[in-house]
């Protein structure tokens, strides 16, 4: 992903190049644990123009000339690649290009520099859970009926989803009265729970897959919502069928709702204002900030101890 200004194309971009700009720095981000694009040492309208007697020279976040450097491809033509992305690699890459310009009539011969500035960024797709809100009607609010179904009703969600290594987390319930115009007083259930993909053995999961298994773990849990969305769509049956005793509670038709959560790994978070190209991303905490948990917000260190990207504490 990277910044697209007025004069790249899309097509330049989606040949896996990312040109400079020698006006300001260019935002690119790269998925962990993948390459990045090609950082092409030169603006695009230096590209379409003959350059005599080119040299490139790219130096990395710390400062280090990174020729011959096992993690990077460096072309002839000065692109740089850096492969296998890993968190510490986030930073400034700069590249100077020296290059001369000959007048045609007296042959002078004039050297020019530029600098190119680039902003690579790690980041990483958010994982996804589901917010699910669904209502039952009961015949009373203070009845032992309804923790009981409760109980049963997550135990036999916890079953249909238990083979996607997701669960029920977070599931609670309150009970009103409600006055209706037709039906005079009733009471109903409004229940809350969270489809969350990190059911215990997820760890197992992902490590028969090799790198990163955020795509693996956001495709279980969409299935596992999916599942759930089918049971309720069947309620009436499952009642009648496997809820025997609690036969007084009843599915409120149409009150299944399901609302995908975002979160971010420890070390990532999102940030529209800054990362307006990859605002869906979660992108790495810059130096003096960090993200100690998996909500979405790189937080702002009091101090500015947390000196590296990806910090997860101050400290």
């Amino acid at each position: 992903r990277a910044e697209q200004k007025e004069e790249q194309s899309i097509d330049l971009i989606g040949k896996n190049e990312v040109y400079g700009d020698i006006r300001h720095e260019v935002n690119v981000y790269v998925k962990v644990f993948t390459n990045s694009p090609f950082l092409v040492c030169m603006d695009l309208a230096l590209s379409q123009e003959r350059i005599i007697d080119p040299n490139y020279l790219w130096t990395g976040p710390d400062g280090r000339v990174l020729q011959g450097q096992s993690y990077v491809n460096l072309t002839e033509t000065g692109k740089l690649m850096v492969m296998g992305f890993m968190v510490p690699m986030s930073g400034a890459y700069t590249c100077t290009l020296s290059h001369k310009v000959i007048k045609t009539t007296t042959q002078e011969e004039t050297e020019m520099v530029e600098a190119y500035k680039f902003m690579v960024y790690a980041y990483r797709e958010a994982d996804h859970a589901y917010q699910v809100s669904v209502r039952f009607s009961t015949t009373g609010c203070r009845l032992r009926n309804n923790d009981l179904f409760i109980k049963i009703l997550k135990n036999i969600l916890n079953s249909s989803i238990s083979h996607l290594t997701c669960h029920i987390t977070g599931s609670s319930y309150k009970c009103h009265s409600i006055r209706t115009p037709k039906d005079g007083l009733q009471y109903e259930l409004f229940v809350n729970f969270l489809v969350n993909p990190f059911a215990p053995g997820w760890e197992e999961v992902c490590q028969e897959f090799p790198y990163d298994c955020e795509d693996v773990t956001n495709r279980r849990v969409r299935q596992a919502a999916e599942q759930i969305g089918k049971f309720f769509h069947q309620l009436r049956q499952v009642l009648k069928n496997e809820l025997q005793a609690v036969p007084t509670i009843l599915y409120v038709d149409n009150s299944f709702s399901m609302t995908p959560i975002d979160s971010c790994r420890p070390g990532f978070g999102r940030n529209h204002h800054t990362h307006q190209n990859c605002a869906s991303c979660c992108v790495v905490c810059a130096p003096g900030t960090y993200s100690p948990n998996n909500e979405v917000t790189c937080q702002t260190c009091a101090s500015p101890e947390a000196r590296m990207y990806g910090a997860k504490s101050c400290h």
